[in-house]
């Protein structure tokens, strides 16, 4: 088997040099990319109130931010986040911090709000501007060509819009962690080929890819794509949360409208609501959209919250039925993961988020390594691995009426005979990874034991332990929920833009793609807008 050319021994004394300089660069304090922000960000739901926007965007996430950038270019466009803002905090923004937000959730304000699914298995989502990309371990790669053409999506255009948000948050690694440089080994070890050194690409074999980390350990979620946007047209609205889309129905020509939300403040009381609009044009053809991103939780949420969903699901809450849409919260889907500590006790190990991916198995199986804090002292080194493509899927429920609470989610994890039978595959590579002889060496130990022999029981392990790696998708799927355009199918003027399109997670994870999208689909809808300008004008001259 052919390793990269330079020994672990050789690999690993580099890292360290690398890793004890940047741990002093880490020392001193930057000034944080909130400074030289000049788009207006406000918690001051007054100032918002009553004003009418060309757009409204809800959720301002990994696909937000990034969508509401571009409409800027040419258009207002009015931002609401529930959570409040990454700048100024170091849980955020520092990378030896990665993970902890993690573990200090409540009820309504901190930037991950955790939630049990029905199948038992904790989990989490964004809750601060900037989304997931706030959170997570900033791992940046791109959807494969194959994922690109099955969405029906333009390779030119998804091109430029991967490049555009990689000239602005996307960074090479400026080194390897000690513990990344033995993963990239255990991994080559156990047979995943062949290495491709650094790539953005969803290719086989293992990689390095790009990360939201910069050399100077400095996390640049999607947030920093507003500084792209024009700061004249952007307003952002933060700790604010939305209750529901607001409808005008024509008799006449028999069609519902978005017209605007009804919000509130996130820490506020429910009835103390207010309401902002999207502005009106003569030609209604050529009027803006309210745009859901608020996640694969947030966004059928707040659609079966404004009367768009199963009917039977809206009458138990006496929620007025706008659209019987069966498909809202459908379709739900995790990918199953299985995660093997490798290190015998906790200790107090610097977190180290993933820059290193293992692709397998025909693309079904990824594997990523990474450090992970138990608390602010204490941590635990493991390989995780999850099915790229399960087949199982779950459904998304109402639970209350209040938009700041979690929906009831089952996700249905191995259901399908393939993915358990991945899920077998799965944790025999990740026995092989654990038991290399990069790992033992890295960690001092002797190899470890297996975990177990007959196929039976690794499938009770399965069982037993499969976790999420907060890929979580679907509720809102294309040819379901929305069309080719994301709109929501019979509503005018509504449009859902997050990974709850999705009817599977493109890549190693989905930030790439969803960062992309974000961008792809605001040029699209700019487009859009001057091709119906440019015909009204036309017809005007006729």
């Amino acid at each position: 088997m052919e390793l990269p050319q330079i020994n672990l021994v050789h690999k690993l004394l580099i890292a360290f040099v690398l890793f004890f300089l940047a741990s002093l660069v880490l020392s001193v304090p930057l000034e944080p990319p909130g400074n030289i922000r000049q788009w207006h960000m406000t918690s001051d739901v007054k100032e918002v109130a009553g004003k009418s926007y060309d757009y409204i965007i809800v959720g301002g996430g990994t696909c937000g931010c990034a969508l509401a950038a571009t409409l800027s270019e040419k258009f207002s466009v009015l931002l609401v986040e529930r959570g409040g803002s990454p700048y100024g905090n170091p849980l955020v923004i520092d990378r030896r911090y990665y993970g902890i937000p993690l573990l200090e959730t409540d009820k309504y304000i901190s930037v991950a709000q955790s939630f049990t699914s029905q199948d038992g298995v904790d989990n989490v989502r964004g809750r601060v501007l900037g989304g997931s990309s706030a959170i997570n371990g900033g791992f940046y790669s791109r959807a494969s060509e194959e994922y690109v053409c099955k969405a029906g999506w333009d390779k030119k255009l998804v091109k430029e819009a991967y490049e555009w948000v990689e000239s602005k948050v996307v960074f090479p690694p400026f080194y390897l962690s000690p513990w990344q440089s033995v993963a990239e080994f255990s991994i080559l070890e156990a047979g995943v080929l062949p290495y491709n050194g650094f790539s953005l690409e969803h290719i086989k074999g293992t990689k390095i890819s790009g990360s939201v980390f910069d050399e100077f350990g400095k996390r640049h979620t999607s947030a920093d794509l507003l500084n792209a946007g024009n700061p004249e047209n952007l307003t952002v609205l933060i700790n604010s949360t939305v209750k529901s889309i607001i409808f005008r129905h024509n008799s006449y020509r028999n069609e519902t409208r978005a017209k605007g939300i009804s919000f509130m403040q996130s820490n506020g009381t429910l009835d103390e609501t207010h309401e902002a609009y999207i502005k009106k044009v003569q030609n209604s053809s050529s009027r803006g959209d309210v745009i859901l991103a608020a996640g694969a939780l947030g966004s059928p949420q707040l659609l079966l919250l404004s009367g768009i969903g199963p009917k039977e699901q809206l009458r138990r809450f006496n929620i007025t039925l706008v659209r019987d849409m069966q498909g809202v919260g459908k379709e739900m889907q995790d990918n199953p993961c299985i995660a093997v500590l490798v290190d015998s006790k906790p200790q107090n190990r610097l977190p180290d988020p993933p820059q290193i991916a293992g692709i397998t198995d025909d693309y079904k199986i990824i594997v990523e390594a990474s450090i992970l804090p138990l608390s602010s002292n204490s941590s635990r080194v493991n390989v995780a691995a999850k099915i790229a493509m399960p087949t199982s899927k779950g459904v998304l429920h109402l639970n209350n009426t209040d938009p700041r609470l979690n929906p009831s989610v089952r996700f249905n994890y191995l259901t399908s005979e393939n993915d358990m039978q991945e899920c077998v595959k799965m944790t025999k590579l990740l026995e092989r990874i654990a038991r290399s002889k990069s790992i033992a060496f890295f960690l001092g130990e002797s190899r470890q034991e297996k975990l177990t022999s007959a196929d039976v029981d690794l499938r009770n392990f399965c069982k037993k332990n499969v976790r999420t790696i907060y890929h979580y998708h679907g509720g809102c799927t294309v040819g379901s929920v929305v069309d080719e355009h994301y709109k929501v199918y019979g509503i005018k003027g509504l449009r859902v833009l997050d990974g709850s399109t999705f009817s599977d997670s493109p890549g190693t994870n989905p930030m790439a793609t969803l960062l992309m999208l974000g961008r792809y689909q605001g040029l699209r809808m700019l487009s859009e807008r001057n091709a119906v300008s440019d015909y009204n004008v036309k017809d005007k001259t006729k």
